[in-house]
């Protein structure tokens, strides 16, 4: 009973300190991250902490899974260095005994990294894009400030406006400059307003004129009306809805094309890798004081790093049809766990590549 709440607690605050200090890095770089987008127009000023918490929770899984893996590691190896875990092993306890404690105190955890991957990461991911999508989408009417020069969402037009509406859709004393082809026109209206229609943007103006000036032969044309109307910008709203990224799970199992079983194999092996983290970090956790307590936290960082990359490498290629869903995660995550496995056992029998080529030298004794 002693071992297991001492050994819980441990695990508790290690692994508690260090969400915290990953939390933190990845809130300040998806900080610094959104408010470029807001400063190129990509995301509402007014928006910037609630993109920012969406995206932040897509990578809650990976904050948790790194989180995890270090608190074991770093638990593991203080407990070796302040020799706890020589008082636990002389006590009849081996380094197996240790894998139903940790998976004890950690299955809450795999629980919520596998629900996170599972379910949250898409719904963070559409919410996050409809924002930028809304912001993006809104007319050329609302982007533009009152007295000042602005281009149009596709930059083939520039536009003064006065906006004297309360909603702001309708603007006044409006003023177009635009150049296609040979053509420069140059257009002015009392009132404006710019509508979507079939995917395309639609410049509505009332009673004002337009003046054409060929430029190759210098031949100019002055135009008057009372309703003019002129496509701006066609397509340019996104539909980013069918992205592989943003759809949920079950509709990539119902649809299964080649970048749907990427995803759901990324999604998958986030929460497979939790659970070979778990084992690799009990099999690397050890104490030598000739390189320091950090060199075993530097080498969990590193494993991390190549694990998840690899990760993202087979979405890849899944989605590319160079290898198989069900290959790539039995030949990625089923090795890893053969190794992890295969490493604790010798650790916990005390076995070594010395003890096993000394085996394979000794000669038998022959009889006098």
């Amino acid at each position: 009973m002693l071992f297991h709440s001492a050994l819980r607690k441990d695990l508790s605050r290690s692994f508690g300190a260090t969400v915290v200090v990953l939390s933190t890095i990845v809130m300040t770089n998806v900080l610094i991250r959104t408010l470029g987008d807001a400063n190129a127009g990509g995301v509402n000023p007014s928006e910037i902490m609630l993109v920012m918490g969406f995206t932040v929770l897509g990578h809650l899984n990976s904050i948790l899974t790194l989180s995890l893996f270090i608190s074991i590691v770093s638990t593991l190896s203080r407990m070796y260095a302040d020799s706890e875990m020589v008082i636990w092993f002389s006590s009849g306890r081996g380094l197996a005994s240790f894998a139903p404690t940790i998976f004890r105190f950690a299955w809450p955890i795999l629980l919520t990294i596998a629900t996170l991957a599972l379910l949250l990461w898409p719904w963070s991911n559409r919410q996050a894009q409809d924002l930028s999508d809304r912001y993006q989408q809104r007319n050329d009417i609302e982007r533009i400030a009152p007295g000042q020069f602005q281009e149009s969402a596709g930059g083939k037009r520039v536009f003064f406006i006065d906006k004297e509406t309360p909603d702001n859709k309708t603007g006044t004393n409006v003023f177009v400059s635009s150049i296609e082809g040979d053509i420069e026109s140059i257009t002015s209206a009392r009132q404006g307003k710019i509508e979507i229609q079939n995917d395309e943007r639609i410049l509505n103006l009332k009673f004002g004129q337009q003046v054409l000036r060929n430029t190759r032969t210098g031949e100019v044309r002055v135009i008057e009306f009372n309703d003019y109307s002129v496509v701006i910008d066609p397509d340019v709203k996104t539909n980013s809805a069918n992205a592989p990224g943003m759809t949920s799970t079950l509709d990539l199992i119902l649809n299964p094309s080649p970048r749907h079983m990427g995803e759901l194999a990324w999604r998958l092996g986030l929460g497979l890798s939790a659970v070979n983290l778990m084992l690799l970090a009990l099999a690397l956790s050890t104490a030598n004081p000739r390189v320091g307590r950090s060199y075993h936290t530097a080498l969990a960082l590193l494993i991390f790093v190549v694990y998840y990359n690899m990760i993202n490498v087979g979405q890849s290629w899944i989605g590319s049809g160079k290898v198989s869903f069900t290959g790539f995660l039995l030949g990625l995550h089923g090795s890893v766990f053969v190794l992890a496995l295969l490493w604790i056992a010798a650790r916990h029998l005390n076995l070594s590549w010395r003890k096993l080529l000394s085996l394979g030298r000794k000669k038998p004794r022959t009889a006098s």
